[in-house]
């Protein structure tokens, strides 16, 4: 076999291989660390602080779920998670944020550890994925909701608890930040249009690119009451990807797998989720 073939293979088993090969000791804390960067005004222990405030109001609901360190990189295009590892085996997610801009930092870090939830935790590794499939904007489409909910969630937390004194004020950027984003004409359903005829319309637009941003925010604002609801829930998110790996697989399948794969604790709240798109489970 010719060298160049030989490199092009490994290349092509690297590629295909799970992230669990590059894991390292995964931990019941969030460890976070930020690089130095073009953040603007914005230092790395502060963007820490906003990166920590927003993890754990979705943390908290995952007493069982463990996770690798996570090191956040400063990007100039958009926020992303990425697929696989740094060297040393921690969870790289790049922010798109500078400056004090500290809703839209919390807005994008919730996201991005949304899918390490589901990508990187010990549970998600084993539920191991294509990067893109049919299914990925239904994951993206709970990292929005996991966006609003913890922003929500800080304004609450941050009027009594935030990382600094002089922050306490800024709870009502926080919760402004997400009511803003709602409040998006191109967030809404058009008038006189049901979830489930909207659903009907766009579901295979959505299989073909999951980042239809305005897309996302339609159906997170159904997902979003329910997890308010009981954000308990949140730790089922480690099990969203779980199930045969099957190209083109329905939605109604994924939501299947899901719920099986899930710990029993959550498979009530699975179907209620599945039944906001009319699936029976």
């Amino acid at each position: 076999m010719s060298t160049r073939r030989l490199f092009l293979r490994t290349l092509a088993a690297l590629a295909s291989a799970p992230c669990a090969a590059l894991r390292a000791a995964s931990s019941a804390e969030v460890r976070i660390t930020v690089d130095r960067g073009a953040w603007g005004q914005a230092g790395p222990a502060d963007i820490a602080q906003v990166a920590e405030a927003a993890a754990a109001e979705l943390w908290r609901h995952c007493p069982n779920t463990r996770i690798e360190a996570i090191r956040i990189y400063h990007r100039t295009d958009f926020p992303q998670t990425d697929y696989g590892r740094g060297p040393d085996g921690r969870v790289c997610i790049g922010l798109a944020a500078e400056n004090a801009r500290w809703s839209q930092f919390a807005f994008q870090f919730a996201h991005e550890f949304c899918h390490a939830l589901a990508q990187h935790s010990e549970a998600g590794l084993r539920g191991w994925h294509e990067p893109k499939h049919a299914n990925l904007w239904f994951e993206e489409a709970i990292c929005e909701t996991a966006s609003l909910f913890a922003l929500r969630r800080m304004s609450e937390t941050w009027q009594t608890r935030p990382p600094y004194p002089n922050w306490r004020g800024y709870s009502a950027a926080l919760a402004r930040y997400a009511a803003d984003r709602l409040a998006q004409r191109e967030h809404q359903l058009p008038a006189g249009l049901t979830f489930a005829a909207w659903f009907a319309q766009n579901e295979n637009a959505m299989r073909a690119n999951a980042a239809l941003r305005e897309k996302d925010v339609i159906v997170a604002r159904q997902l979003l009451p329910l997890f308010e609801a009981a954000p308990e829930n949140w730790e089922a998110v480690s099990f969203l990807n779980h199930g045969p790996r099957v190209k083109g697989k329905l939605f109604a399948r994924k939501l299947a797998d899901w719920q099986a794969a899930a710990p029993a604790a959550h498979r009530a709240f699975i179907a209620r989720v599945a039944a906001v798109f009319g699936v029976a489970l």
